[in-house]
């Protein structure tokens, strides 16, 4: 708990430090509910994709090598589908519809049902790990799962509050009567958030291939855990101050900013297994951010209530409303909110 408490201090101060480094003003940072108006930012350059596109490409290799290196798939013998896991099917199949259509239901309920989707979501992935490992983490850690809804809407309000400095997304088609009523709409669909994704990464851990990804050991120097801290701080600042150039700090700097102090407070790493080449702390969470991801897109690209995208010198070839190379960031968001659901201070 206290790595979780310091992490989410110092992220969130980094980049009112560097505002204030340079002598600008931080009041208009620190209104809450943060809400991120739209901005339009430089627009599309081929060079920038290009450069940006390299480490995205680079970490897509990674995976795609860690899989093929992985022992040939054993063929699971699947159980049966659990009887629970169809109420999370109908809360999909009754939230996308009411989602997606309009006059079905009121204005109101359509902004929730994004909600009704997700929890759906989270049901039935649950039920398809269920049914190929026989336990899933509703089932076998329950505790410790439910506690993943409040810290999960506690992690995504973070992300709200520092992506003011960067504007890469707001929201349209929300109504609300104040900031307590526009808390209470945000806080029930930012809850899904690490439930869905904690799920996604136990299904797609009952795949042997998956199970077993490996690639070269890598083994950091001691000084590896103050070298991340210091640059996730650094690039948070930065990123305040230069958000044009440095906007996927929102993802980078919170990563190294956790996983530094994780290993200087406690003494532990969640990237440990990568010294003696297992590879699925990193593998099995980024595949996962980037399953959610398809669905966290393709549900709000109907709805009522929805976020719009307006990334620098990137914004183009668009999936449902993501430019394309802006689903390069779940992967260092999986790792993050893996390694954060790590770190919950409840076992069972």
């Amino acid at each position: 708990m206290l790595v979780l408490v310091l992490a989410a201090a110092v992220s969130a101060a980094a980049p009112l430090a560097g505002l204030a480094a340079a002598g600008l003003p931080v009041a208009a940072y620190l209104d809450f509910p943060p809400r991120t108006v739209a901005v339009a930012h430089s627009p599309f350059s081929w060079a920038a994709f290009a450069l940006m596109s390299l480490p995205a490409a680079v970490a897509i290799a990674l995976i795609v090598a860690a899989l093929w290196r992985a022992p040939a798939p054993s063929r699971a013998a699947p159980g049966c589908f659990p009887s629970w896991g169809w109420i999370g099917a109908a809360l999909i199949a009754l939230g996308w519809l009411v989602a997606w259509t309009e006059g079905l239901a009121p204005a109101g309920w359509r902004r929730q049902a994004f909600t009704v989707l997700w929890v759906g979501y989270i049901i039935a992935m649950n039920a398809l790990a269920y049914r190929r490992a026989g336990h899933a983490p509703l089932t076998r850690r329950t505790g410790w799962f439910l506690a993943l809804f409040p810290a999960s809407a506690a992690m995504w309000w973070l992300f709200e509050y520092l992506n003011q400095f960067v504007a890469n997304w707001h929201y349209a088609g929300v109504e609300a009567a104040d900031d307590w009523d526009y808390f209470v709409q945000g806080t029930l669909p930012f809850s899904t958030v690490l439930p869905a994704l904690a799920s996604t990464q136990a299904w797609l851990s009952t795949f042997s291939r998956l199970d077993s990804a490996a690639l070269p050991a890598v083994r950091g120097p001691a000084w590896f855990a103050t070298a991340a801290l210091v640059a996730g701080v650094a690039a948070l600042a930065g990123m305040a101050l230069w958000p044009e150039s440095l906007f996927s700090a929102l993802w980078l700097g919170p990563l190294a900013i956790l996983a530094g102090l994780q290993r200087l407070v406690i003494g532990e790493s969640f990237f440990a297994p990568l010294a003696r080449g297992d590879w699925r702390c990193v593998v099995q969470p980024a595949l996962a951010a980037l399953v959610c991801g398809f669905f966290w897109e393709l549900w709000n690209f109907g709805s009522l209530a929805k976020w719009h995208y307006s990334v620098p010198y990137v914004q183009r070839f668009e999936l449902f409303e993501m430019p394309l190379l802006g689903y390069a960031g779940y992967i260092p968001f999986g790792v993050f909110c893996a390694l954060l659901a790590e770190l919950i201070p409840v076992k069972k």
